[in-house]
């Protein structure tokens, strides 16, 4: 049997349509669809929860960065006692005159039993304040971790046990006790003791305070994760190739390191929240009049019995957002990590 071939005499068909040809652009983009980032962006969106609570979260800082031009479109300041220009805002016992501690179209939020502050833009000034002093806190003691945990990791030996050393002494410490008896030392040291202890003098002191005791987690954290990776292959042919430590650590660690950078950062933040919160109820922190969750929270504390409302709007809100926060970092680390998601 034979197979039919073409003729060779068949004539070629020419047409004037133009080739195409292929480009770089037509490349199939599953790679770049596959990145981590855009995998973890996709995790987290399909993460309900995760995204109602950074919303939340937005929300809180969005007011905390615009109170200023909200308090002035409201028309009234957190440090202006009402009732001494308007006494029959309070009644004979020093308390807000109508139910739910005087809330009204003029306040929105009532106004504070005795002094007679407006709840509503206190509240956001305390807001603002809290965050601010947690935010601060939080970079400080990341920027700190970062360098002390992956220098030791990286040069290992002595330089890794006396960090390792220094880590451990910092973890022993009762840091609440510390703060209570270590900050009117410090205030005493620039102020003297008959004068008012600036704000901006407590803000600094609360950050650095705070950063000096927090930093040892993440270092602890950064320092194992380094240990590992200095022995893997890329790390080995970078420094055969005869790249600096420094290229090592921004190029070859450093990208191998965000994930759990990002993950203590959002899970710190709220702790340096409440934590801010309760040193100034204890009296060493921020302190009245100057706005502030804790000092609402406390000056609240005071009233509760006779009118809940003054302490009530400061504790939801803290509550709302601590409660966000968490839930926002457990969705950036299940989102970063799949592996963690129980």
């Amino acid at each position: 049997m034979t197979t039919p071939t073409p003729s060779a005499a068949a004539p070629l068909e020419v047409t004037d349509e133009p080739v195409e040809k292929s480009t770089a652009s037509d490349a199939p983009r599953g790679s770049e669809s596959r990145s981590p980032g855009r995998l973890a962006w996709k995790r987290f969106k399909r993460d309900r929860t995760g995204v109602i609570s950074a919303f939340v979260v937005i929300f809180f800082f969005v007011i905390a960065i615009a109170a200023p031009l909200i308090a002035k479109l409201y028309g009234k300041d957190p440090y202006t006692t009402y009732a001494s220009e308007r006494p029959e805002l309070l009644d004979a016992f020093s308390y807000p005159v109508g139910a739910n501690g005087g809330m009204s179209s003029e306040f929105w939020f009532g106004i504070e039993p005795q002094l007679g502050r407006d709840v509503f833009t206190f509240l956001l000034y305390g807001i603002r304040t809290s965050l601010g002093i947690a935010t601060a806190a939080t970079i400080l003691t990341t920027v700190v971790g970062v360098v002390i945990g992956v220098t030791a990791g990286y040069l290992g030996g002595k330089t890794d046990y006396l960090v390792g050393r220094i880590i451990d002494i910092v973890l022993s410490f009762p840091s609440t006790l510390f703060f209570i008896a270590f900050m009117p030392v410090v205030y005493g040291i620039f102020v003297a003791a008959d004068d008012n202890i600036p704000t901006w003098l407590v803000a600094m002191s609360l950050i650095i305070v705070l950063s000096a005791f927090g930093w040892a987690s993440i270092a602890r954290l950064l320092r194992g994760q380094v240990l590992g990776l200095r022995e893997r292959e890329f790390v080995e042919a970078a420094k055969v190739t005869g790249a600096s430590p420094r290229r090592i650590v921004f190029k070859e660690l450093l990208p191998n390191l965000w994930t759990p950078i990002l993950i203590q950062s959002t899970l710190m933040l709220p702790a340096y929240v409440t934590a801010e919160a309760g040193l100034a109820f204890l009296g060493v922190g921020i302190t009245d009049p100057t706005p502030d969750w804790g000092v609402m929270i406390g000056r609240g504390a005071t009233f509760y019995s006779q009118d809940i409302t003054f302490m009530l709007f400061p504790g939801i809100a803290m509550v709302i957002f601590v409660l966000a926060f968490n839930l926002l970092g457990d969705s950036v680390r299940d989102a970063l990590d799949p592996k963690s998601k129980r």
